[in-house]
């Protein structure tokens, strides 16, 4: 074949024989496909009818639609592509596996093109293949640039070197105190504030309640002959200060319901004067019923 190695014929025939100039895309990846032979992986570089180059060529060439598959023996393409295995299966396995995916595709881009389509036909056509080829050439692109970046990276101990081993500074510590006399008993009373524990215990008081002074008052009404203080009568019974205040207080509500009954009679002759007090006149009636 005439001209570089992988331009079709029908490529050549459109432009007029004077070749693909060095800005096409079809160059670019010629270059490409150079520059990865020169890193010593292995590339699939098949002659077939209408066709001479690498594989990713003419995936290439098949996407933009200036090669015609119609005219690419499958078999030839298949027979070369064992062969390739056989060498490349020996180096890296994922390189055999990338391109069997690309002669897949290619075999059945291939019979969508020459079958004819049929009025009802759910499964993807041939331009729909040619896009998803085009999608894995992508990606396939995109894989080995993020391999060569991975390689290319800077590498512990050969591109950049750590650190070595800290260097141990001793540290020296030194309390200054600057305080008073005065600071110093605040801080020691303060402490000592905390730590005191001070229990409180309420005794409970004893408290006169009403039925207790109104049954003395009612033992005591017999007794009284004439006007007497009510003090006088208590005293046996009050004998704290705290007891004579609780029971004056019930002692007089109980005469004012002894006097509502007839029981009692009580007088007072100014305000805070001493109270008065001595049988009524239902107090006998009452006694003896009882």
């Amino acid at each position: 074949m005439n001209g570089r190695p992988g331009q079709a014929p029908a490529d050549r025939q459109r432009t007029g024989g004077q070749g693909v100039s060095a800005a096409t895309p079809m160059d670019k990846l010629w270059q490409e496909t150079d520059a990865e032979r020169l890193t010593g992986e292995p590339a699939l570089v098949i002659d077939v009818q209408g066709f001479e180059g690498p594989l990713d060529l003419l995936l290439y060439l098949a996407r933009n639609q200036k090669v015609d598959l119609s005219r690419i023996s499958v078999l030839a393409l298949a027979e070369q592509y064992l062969e390739f295995i056989e060498t490349a299966r020996r180096i890296r396995i994922e390189l055999a596996a990338d391109y069997l995916v690309m002669a897949a595709w290619l075999a059945y881009l291939k019979s969508r093109l020459l079958i004819p389509q049929q009025a009802k036909d759910d499964g993807p056509s041939g331009e729909e293949m040619a896009a998803t080829l085009a999608f894995r050439l992508k990606r396939l692109e995109a894989m080995r640039e993020a391999a060569t970046r991975l390689i290319n990276r800077n590498r512990l101990g050969r591109d950049v070197y750590a650190r070595g081993a800290p260097e141990h500074v001793p540290t020296r510590v030194e309390s200054a105190y600057e305080a008073t006399l005065y600071d110093l008993l605040t801080a020691y009373a303060a402490l000592r504030q905390r730590q005191s524990i001070t229990q409180v215990t309420i005794e409970r008081r004893r408290v006169w309640s009403l039925a207790d002074a109104r049954a003395i008052l009612t033992r005591m009404i017999g007794e009284i002959g004439d006007w007497t203080t009510l003090d006088q009568y208590l005293l046996r019974y009050a004998t704290t200060p705290e007891e004579r205040v609780t029971a004056i207080a019930s002692a007089f509500a109980a005469s004012l319901e002894l006097v509502r009954e007839g029981r009692l009679e009580i007088r007072q002759e100014g305000a805070f004067a001493p109270i008065y007090m001595r049988g009524g006149p239902r107090a006998a009636e009452l006694a003896s019923s009882e």
